[in-house]
């Protein structure tokens, strides 16, 4: 109907006849839902909110962005639906507003949204909120950040493998060379020789241990898979890591399903992953305090989850936001790659990995790992999905 229609017929109802009237409302009420049907449709979300900050409207996708319920938010503020805004002060540009936001319920998102005033007679009568969900937008946009960085990485490797390799080869073959000619002096005129020679010889065996280790982080290896048994990885780096963990003090509690899955995984590098996580998750713990490292492993259908927990000193939310970064380490003298390493083993393996930490009581790491390989399925057209209304 025409702008102005409605007043029209207000200042003419009372001369119409009732049948139509009743015409004209039953007209309203189908332009309506017919309105509400298209908005209900769209995947951005829609919120509507009067002159007073309540809102009159929102629409199933606004509904799944914030965890509402449709029905009981209509008519409440929009400060009390979505906390952490100060809407008031957004509600009083004169103009429309367009803004980021983080949110972290039902699940995080990253939202862009559009707040428009409604103006009527040259009164602002409410507002228009337009939510556009951006997550998907900026993980794709961290991924390829972050194939930037390992391609530049990778480049650098090739230049440091040959640049350092070669050279560490070559001091190596001439630490030799020198053993020999010290063996063949008097005792007493080898022995600071000798010490001078170890000294020598460890810090290129660290050299070497560095390069191996960043040329491990960043290069694709292939697997070698194998039918194991996780827990029997796990175990296999418990029983290495006993006297270490016994000597702190750490104590390790085992939370095994009772039945789990053998999986193909290549043995050896799951082997690593299990002892960098365990090794941080020691060395998080003060020394003069008695930690404990909580292992839990489980599966359903599609995934065997493995989380190793510990009550260590945790992780600041700076360090957090750096964790996968080459030579960001919270360890004094760590090279920051061992966690590197770690996600690149899980995700060639199809698995993914998360971290959670609060500073001060401790880090949980998960790491899942599919029980069947990923395979692409035909999708039934429209005319084989059968509905079932409960």
């Amino acid at each position: 109907m025409k702008a102005g229609f409605v007043d029209k017929l207000v200042a003419k109802l009372d001369r119409l006849d009732p049948s139509v009237v009743q015409s004209i409302v039953d007209r309203l009420r189908e332009e309506k839902g017919f309105f509400v049907q298209v908005f209900q449709a769209l995947r951005e979300g829609v919120i509507l909110i009067d002159g007073g900050g309540q809102v009159s409207f929102l629409n199933q996708a606004a509904c799944g962005f914030f965890g509402l319920d449709g029905e009981s938010s209509v008519g409440k503020n929009m400060s009390e639906l979505v906390r952490g805004m100060d809407w008031s002060a957004l509600m009083e540009q004169p103009h429309v507003v367009s803004r980021d936001m983080e949110v972290f319920y039902p699940e995080r998102r990253y939202l862009h949204f559009y707040l428009a005033p409604i103006v009527d007679r040259d009164m602002r009568s409410g507002w228009v909120m337009i939510v556009n969900d951006l997550t998907s937008d900026r993980a794709e946009t961290q991924a390829a950040i972050e194939s930037e960085r390992l391609g530049a990485l990778t480049m650098l490797a090739a230049g440091v493998a040959h640049e350092i390799g070669n050279p560490l080869n070559s001091l190596g073959i001439h630490l030799q060379l020198l053993d020999r000619k010290i063996r063949k002096l008097a005792a007493g005129d080898r022995q600071l020789l000798e010490e001078h020679l170890s000294t020598a010889r460890q810090e290129i065996q660290r050299l070497d241990g560095i390069l191996k280790q960043f040329l491990q982080a960043i290069r694709p290896s292939a697997l070698r898979r194998e039918k194991v048994r996780i827990q029997t990885i796990c175990e296999d780096v418990l029983r290495l890591l006993e006297p270490e963990l016994s000597a702190r003090g750490i104590a390790v509690v085992m939370d095994l399903q009772e039945t789990l899955p053998v999986l193909d995984l290549d043995p050896i590098q799951m082997h690593q992953v299990f002892h960098n996580l365990l090794r941080n998750a020691a060395q998080a713990m003060p020394n003069d305090t008695h930690g404990c490292i909580t292992i839990r492993i489980d599966s359903n259908d599609y995934e065997l989850k493995i989380q190793i927990a510990d009550n260590g000193m945790g992780i600041s939310p700076e360090q957090m936001g750096t964790m996968f970064e080459p030579y960001r380490s919270t360890k004094e003298g760590g090279s920051g790659l061992g966690l590197l390493i770690v996600r690149r083993i899980i995700r060639e393996h199809g698995g993914e990995m998360e971290i959670e930490s609060r500073e001060g009581l401790g880090t949980n790491v998960s790491f899942y790992l599919p029980i069947t390989e990923k395979k692409a399925r035909l999708l039934p057209r429209a005319d084989e999905i059968i509905e079932i209304n409960p």
